[in-house]
């Protein structure tokens, strides 16, 4: 199976929902480097709505779900969502599947290298980490790839098979002392993960969990071909939401039996977190494709367009220059109001001037791709 454009009347139009959606996404992300997330949590605020609202930008400790476990779902599910367009195009410009496929595995590994070195540059020395999104994201983007030209049916019943591994390989995983599945440390994606020195022993994270996250990124694919389809528009958000709904009833149901935990991305968390962003697309794909409210949504929409950009000068050192260079007046207009309330107006500040950095090259049609 080689082609990869799809016989839609939509090819080349833009999926302006997803410019949205994915704009969202990076921009709370870009926030999480101001630190702005750590300062609505802090002890003087505790007890406050301010302080309940921050702790749903943090994860979930273990058993449970926040606003922020979804972050990295939806990111993983947009990047699924761009592909058939993407590859569309690539097509459409002459490109042959050999020269796309060599071209995703490029892409693949350089997400992978960029991923593990953000740790190296945050830890000030090499370590094997290999649990943040980017690196994560060189595994779910290789595999949906492989599979996206086949039948939906099949793209669903591969994505099904990846998590029942997952569910199979942490309750039968026979080494003692990492064979309680759902205990933090002590199961398969731990053990898999101090076999090469790379065990975040302190937050949780496996590396493993690219494997079942990978679901993500393949009914992002799906969703994606949905909507380069020739259906209706009202049919495309029909099937969004039920997807939607079957997603978070599965994983509710499913709790009791094997409990929603993001940190090793359980079975019932990718099922949960699968619905949440597929009712995410369906919202913004009504709001923006449908009821055609556009011109406020590009604030959000020009950060999606440089997003590799984005999130690696915030976190590789980025935010915190900004921060230095405009501390000075920010302390001397908002010192007034307290650390906790002059740190927030601080980073606000920053935040604002991250997103205009994205605007500006926007404006001057630079956008950064790999």
């Amino acid at each position: 199976m080689t082609e990869l454009t799809p016989k839609s009347s939509q090819l080349g139009e833009r999926l302006f929902s997803l410019d949205f959606f994915r704009g969202f996404t990076m921009f709370l992300l870009v926030a999480e480097a101001t630190g702005i997330y750590n300062l609505l949590t802090s002890p003087e605020l505790e007890g406050s709505l301010i302080y309940t609202i921050g702790t749903q930008f943090h994860h979930h400790p273990w058993h449970g779900l926040r606003f922020w476990d979804l972050i990295q779902p939806f990111f993983m599910f947009i990047v699924g969502v761009a592909m058939p367009y993407s590859f569309a195009n690539r097509t459409k410009r002459g490109q042959t599947y050999a020269q796309i496929r060599t071209h995703t595995i490029k892409r693949s590994l350089i997400l992978l290298f960029l991923g593990w070195y953000l740790y190296c540059i945050s830890h000030g020395k090499i370590e094997f980490y290999f649990q943040n999104v980017l690196a994560q994201l060189s595994v779910t983007y290789l595999l949906a790839f492989l599979v996206m030209n086949k039948p939906a049916r099949t793209q669903i019943i591969f994505s099904l098979i990846l998590i029942a591994i997952t569910e199979a390989i942490y309750r039968f995983f026979p080494v003692e002392g990492f064979n309680h599945p759902f205990v933090a440390n002590e199961n398969f994606g731990t053990w898999l993960d101090l076999q090469y020195g790379g065990a975040d022993l302190s937050g949780h994270w496996v590396s493993f969990n690219a494997i079942p996250t990978t679901a993500h990124t393949i009914w992002g694919v799906l969703a994606g071909q949905l909507l380069l389809s020739k259906r209706t528009n009202v049919q495309k958000l029909k099937i969004l939401i039920i997807a939607g709904v079957i997603g978070l009833v599965a994983g509710s149901v499913l709790d009791p039996l094997t409990p929603i935990i993001k940190r090793i991305c359980t079975s019932s968390f990718i099922l949960v977190s699968g619905g949440w962003t597929f009712l995410a697309l369906a919202f913004s794909f009504w709001l923006i494709d449908i009821m055609k409210q556009r011109n406020w949504s590009l604030f959000f929409a020009i950060v999606g367009m440089n997003p590799l950009f984005i999130y690696l000068f915030a976190h590789v050192g980025g935010g915190g220059f900004v921060e230095n260079v405009i501390q000075p007046f920010t302390n001397l207009l908002f010192s007034w109001t307290g650390d906790v309330a002059s740190g927030i107006l601080t980073g606000l500040v920053v935040l604002f001037l991250l997103w205009y950095i994205v605007y500006w090259m926007y404006k001057r049609k630079i956008f950064i791709r790999i």
